[in-house]
């Protein structure tokens, strides 16, 4: 597995090796030794999948408060996504910025968002299928959001009129986000 670094401190882009020859091919997505050479040891307690049919979908920006606090390791399955996490950490140099990355089921490459971060996604094609694991349950008291298209942290989506939960059209904008990192 190749780690690709990102603009910050314990968050990485992951690109498995992958075996292919005419059959199809095989990778290894998850290893804990591999993890845990990272300086990631955590148990994972949970996997989620989702399933969108359209392009435009939008996702996030999700967390949860401490102590329910989640880390994450994403994938695509199937399609394609524009992933992008926020630095919620009060006390680091990169708070309140972001990053996305181009995850594609042809690609392959995995996402592990540390503890701390708003996580959100945008698929770009129909169909688009997302894998991730958790480290901590999911807690519906601890759960937060913020807004997708809040004008302060500028996030420069693929969309100006994605598709949106109710929930997601409600969360507060980053200045009035609680969060407790």
């Amino acid at each position: 597995m190749k780690l690709i670094k990102t603009k910050f401190d314990h968050a990485f882009v992951m690109r498995p090796d992958v075996f292919e020859d005419s059959r199809g091919f095989f990778m290894e997505t998850f290893n804990a030794r591999v993890i845990g050479s990272l300086d990631i040891r955590m148990p994972f307690v949970q996997d989620n999948q989702s399933y969108s049919k359209s392009p435009g979908v939008l996702r996030g920006l999700h967390y949860q408060l401490n102590p329910k606090s989640q880390a994450k390791l994403i994938r695509v399955l199937n399609g394609a996504i524009y992933d992008v996490i926020v630095d919620l950490r009060k006390s680091s140099p990169t708070f309140g910025e972001w990053q996305g990355f181009i995850l594609t089921e042809y690609n392959k490459y995995q996402l592990f968002v540390p503890k701390g971060f708003a996580h959100g996604f945008c698929t770009i094609v129909p169909n688009t299928e997302v894998f991730y694991k958790v480290d901590s349950y999911y807690s519906p008291e601890h759960e937060r959001g913020i807004h997708w298209n809040d004008p302060d942290l500028n996030i420069n989506w693929p969309v100006s009129e994605p598709i949106l939960s109710k929930k997601d059209q409600q969360y507060p904008s980053f200045k009035n986000a609680e969060f407790n990192f």
